[in-house]
């Protein structure tokens, strides 16, 4: 346990490395109005500080800067909840008020706005189709020998996929496949599509629709299993200006790290537990990440947490005012994609 001057210490050391990124020193943070020490009392208190692993003393400085085990204290103790500024809710709110039809141009969105106002990388980890289900499926003819096949699914993600209509099929045909497949389809799961359609509804279509056999092949080539679940970015050169970020060596991982996607797809999955996370340095058990923190927010789509946006900066983060631009983004965005579902 920590006493409440330790706690007001280091609590003084977090604010200002943070703001300046450069080691504190006990006379610096003695001149500080909210804290009554002498200069001799706060170098001995930082001493045992740092011996008990809260804080570090870089090389050839005098002063001290927070330890990962530092800023894990910080967070889960000394925060107190960020009030946003009006600024901060007109950055906001750009995300309701902007005209956006697609699922990809909402996700897109998401993450520019969150790199602007955070100054750091932002990811939006998009819902993986394999566990979305059937909302409706439109087939609309081109011309006599094409026609596209328009999937939504219960997340508002829209597929289209353009193919060739089989040798005397017609526009019954298709119609009354259209009618068979929302009638039995709705609320499968986009994966189980082809499979359902083969076992379940093969009589109905000998039964109903003239030329089955051709329809049939074209929603074999259509039903695909679903695809994995998609990477946004935005702000991958912002760790460019963080001074923890100037050694090319580490910077170059980094990038890397954030071109390999199934790695990040992985690693975001596992973050997907209701609410907000705070992972820093080496608890997201990434290397190129050790010096970073990362935190996200769950999105649901009526209820249900489908993705995962989030901020991968320094540990050096001002947490308080991140936290609550995450959080707040999360659930704007779960109220605009359940505004599309329903």
């Amino acid at each position: 346990m920590l006493t409440e001057r330790q706690l007001m210490i280091l609590h003084a050391i977090v604010d200002d490395y943070v703001r300046s990124a450069e080691p504190v020193g006990s006379r610096s943070i003695s001149k500080r109005n909210d804290i009554p020490y002498s200069p001799a009392t706060i170098r001995n208190e930082m001493a045992d500080l740092e011996e008990l692993g809260f804080l570090e003393k870089p090389h050839s400085s005098a002063g001290r800067v927070p330890s990962q085990h530092g800023y894990r204290y910080y967070v889960d103790h000394l925060l107190s909840p960020h009030r946003l500024t009006v600024a901060e809710r007109a950055g906001l709110s750009r995300l309701t008020s902007a005209s956006l039809e697609a699922m990809e141009e909402v996700f897109q969105e998401s993450a520019r706005i969150l790199s602007e106002m955070t100054s750091y990388v932002s990811v939006v980890l998009g819902p993986e189709s394999l566990n979305e289900k059937l909302k409706n499926i439109q087939i609309i003819p081109m011309d006599s020998r094409k026609a596209v096949v328009i999937v939504v699914s219960d997340t508002g993600h829209v597929e289209n996929h353009l193919v060739q209509i089989g040798e005397g099929v017609t526009s019954t045909d298709l119609e009354r496949t259209v009618n068979l497949l929302n009638e039995r389809l709705i609320g499968t799961p986009l994966s189980q599509l082809q499979k359902k359609i083969n076992i379940e509804l093969g009589q109905l279509f000998r039964d109903h629709i003239d030329n089955y056999q051709q329809v049939l092949g074209m929603l074999e080539r259509t039903m695909v299993s679903g695809v994995s679940e998609k990477l946004f970015f935005s702000g991958k050169t912002n760790l460019m200006e963080q001074p923890e970020f100037q050694d090319v060596g580490k910077m170059r991982l980094v990038y890397k790290t954030l071109e390999e996607e199934n790695l990040l797809q992985q690693w975001f999955r596992t973050q997907q537990a209701d609410g907000l996370q705070v992972s820093i340095g080496q608890e997201n058990q990434l290397e190129a990440f050790e010096a970073c923190s990362i935190i996200t927010a769950s999105y649901a789509i009526n209820g249900r947490h489908v993705g995962t946006l989030g901020v991968i900066g320094p540990t050096r983060m001002e947490y308080r005012r991140m936290i609550k631009v995450v959080d707040s983004l999360s659930k704007d965005l779960s109220k605009l994609l359940t505004g599309f579902n329903e």
